[in-house]
């Protein structure tokens, strides 16, 4: 997609960028009907997958040796794309699983089938993990964390612009439970989202989970077990394939959410929590069953929540599915074909650029002590960047796939990914793995490792152009790298030290210091109100670390792109260097809404809307305002004493 500027006298950047630069694409675009949301990184994303779309299909036209990589990802699609046989199933492939919660008869039942369910990838009352311990940053641990809702988080549960979501909920597991032939359906699924509310009570909200301190609590095996009396774990270890040696020592994120989980497990009748694990394992199943489940699926979790009109093409979810499954063996493919080694090395500039932006704005920065500064610099100085594609692919030989049976194929490849997890306990953490494919429209920071990463996915237009000029790249994929370094120091990732490792490493007057800074930030995203949701308002504290990102990033970019000039510009030529800068960092965040998806991200997405990662972000910057020499009377104007400057 392109935006074009829009030349109305009705739009000007003075007082508002985003529309400014978007205005004529907003008015022309229309979100696709199988989409919530659509702009610049959709359309990207689009893209994207029709090119992993022509991959697959040239890997089931290509007949590939049986048991290799390309034929299992051939396979995995075929076995999606097979509808007939998916019809002709119904509801028979999870049959097995509805039996093994029916015969359940007392608790400790219960617990084993709750473990063997979340071995075949259904998931049960909290969720466990294998990642690096975050003061040991070199070590695997297991980490544990709550879980036991269907719907997107707690406050679906409990606030009152949502009751008309939770009726329709208890309508949807109640249809959902007839069609997998479950009798007292509607009763049943009353039951269900009154447990789920319970549970729900228990869970820390979003803006508590982000605070690495309190969510990182150490336990021994006899702390697990004080923490959740009554609870089981020997009989879930066994049912779920976990050894004990794996739960000798655990990272719970939230302590007192297992205390109450436990307790309801000893509580409500064991009778109320079969019916609830039977919802759950047709609800994890739904997209791979029959056209009835399917659709019904559809009509909550598209419709009722997203607002999306349309189910996606029968050819995406399976693309998806393969994706899921197969992602680094298809990311092969996909960097052969889509990411040539230009990219990689004018990447590594850029990075590089970007690094010594920082460098320069902490050395000058006027509230930071020098110990801080010293060590913040050493931090930077540490920062590991991948670019592409990982050095080492993932290995599915372990991996069965078959044409006819999507059910087992998904159920396979979970058991896969959970042994694959378990192996890491008690070896050096692989400092060489992604968390995302190449493929991924996207990219991430990850304190425990200090590295920034950028898979091929998003290394295109209009993040990324090999033929652009320097001020589109550095206003587009600069401000996006800009924006993951500047997680390695926001209010999360700066808790963490060059080593990735918890240690606070910061004065307590420089901490105040950010923190006065940090809150400003706060109350200024507080007060924005998107107007796809009326009446409803950004959460600052929620996204507050999306916040530090964008605007640290976008105002190192500019500094790295002011040192990429060569001295020669006339003014004219800065001038409009400047404006394709800004221009393109706004073009990056083209998006349209439906409301429905704009309530549920304003409730679960760290990330704010995207016309305040414009608007809002460059209100604070002072290059903006000296670019388009805005004033006091312009919407776009703050004065120098509101903006905040971080880094």
């Amino acid at each position: 997609m392109t935006a074009e500027l829009d030349d109305s006298v009705a739009v000007r950047p003075q007082d508002d960028l985003y529309r400014y630069v978007n205005g004529a694409w907003l008015a022309e675009h229309e979100i696709p009907a199988d989409k919530a949301i659509h702009g610049a990184f959709h359309a990207l994303r689009d893209t994207a997958e029709q090119d992993v779309r022509a991959l697959v299909e040239k890997t089931v036209a290509a007949g590939h040796p049986e048991g290799s990589e390309p034929r299992k990802i051939a396979d995995l699609y075929t076995s999606f794309m097979d509808t007939e046989t998916i019809e002709r199933l119904g509801a028979e492939p999870i049959a097995e699983q509805l039996a093994l919660v029916a015969g359940v008869t007392d608790v400790t039942g219960f617990v084993s089938v709750l473990g063997q369910l979340e071995l075949q990838g259904v998931p049960g009352v909290f969720h466990y993990w294998v990642d690096a311990d975050a003061k040991k940053s070199d070590e695997n641990i297991v980490h544990l964390t709550q879980g036991g809702l269907s719907l997107p988080d707690e406050s679906y549960y409990r606030e009152d612009s949502f009751a008309e979501i939770r009726t329709a909920y208890v309508d949807h597991v109640a249809t959902m439970l007839e069609l997998a032939g479950l009798s007292d359906a509607t009763a049943a699924a009353e039951r269900i989202m009154e447990l789920e509310t319970r549970v729900a009570g228990a869970h820390w909200d979003r803006v508590k989970e982000r605070d690495v301190q309190l969510t990182y609590n150490k336990l021994d095996r006899a702390g697990l077990e004080e923490l959740t009396p009554g609870f089981d774990w020997a009989t879930w270890l066994a049912g779920a394939g976990v050894p004990e040696s794996a739960f000798a020592e655990v990272v719970v994120r939230e302590p007192d959410f297992l205390t109450a989980a436990a307790a309801a497990l000893q509580e409500v009748d064991v009778d109320r929590w079969k019916e609830w694990l039977a919802w759950r394992v047709v609800h994890s199943a739904a997209p791979l069953l029959s056209q009835a489940f399917v659709n019904e699926n559809f009509a909550f979790y598209g419709k009722t929540l997203t607002g999306a009109p349309e189910l996606r093409e029968r050819w995406k979810r399976a693309v998806g599915a393969v994706e899921q499954a197969l992602g680094e063996a298809l990311g092969k493919l996909y960097v052969a074909e889509h990411f040539p080694p230009d990219a990689k090395a004018r990447m590594v500039e850029l990075v590089q650029n970007l690094v010594a932006a920082y460098r320069q704005r902490i050395e000058a920065l006027d509230w930071m002590g020098p110990d801080t500064r010293q060590r913040a610099l050493e931090k930077l100085g540490t920062f590991v960047p991948k670019i592409g594609y990982p050095d080492e692919w993932k290995d599915y030989s372990a991996l069965e796939i078959d044409p006819a049976d999507l059910f087992g194929n998904i159920r396979r490849s979970v058991a896969v990914e959970t042994a694959r997890d378990l192996a890491k306990l008690g070896k050096p953490v692989d400092r060489n793995e992604w968390r995302m494919t190449p493929q991924t429209v996207n990219a991430y920071y990850n304190p425990r490792m200090n590295e920034i990463v950028f898979p091929a996915g998003i290394l295109q237009p209009p993040f990324f152009d090999l033929v652009a000029d320097d001020a589109t790249n550095y206003g587009a994929i600069g401000a996006v790298i800009g924006h993951e370094i500047g997680h390695g120091f926001d209010d999360q990732g700066s808790r963490y030290d060059g080593d990735g490792n918890l240690n606070d490493w910061w004065t307590d007057a420089d901490r105040a210091a950010f923190e006065q800074r940090t809150d400003k930030l706060v109350a200024q995203y507080d007060a924005l109100e998107p107007a796809e949701t009326p009446g409803q308002k950004v959460n600052g504290k929620l996204t507050l670390g999306e916040n530090i990102g964008d605007l640290g990033g976008l105002s190192i970019a500019y500094v790295a792109y002011q040192l990429s000039l060569d001295g020669t510009e006339t003014e004219e030529e800065l001038q409009a260097g400047a404006e394709r800068f800004f221009a393109a960092w706004a073009h990056a965040w083209a998006t349209k809404t439906r409301p429905e998806e704009a309530a549920r991200r304003l409730t679960i997405d760290p990330h704010s809307p995207p016309e305040f990662r414009c608007n809002a972000v460059v209100k604070n910057i002072d290059e903006f305002h000296n670019t388009y020499k805005t004033t006091e009377s312009d919407a776009m104007w703050l004065s120098p004493e509101d903006r905040v400057r971080i880094w």
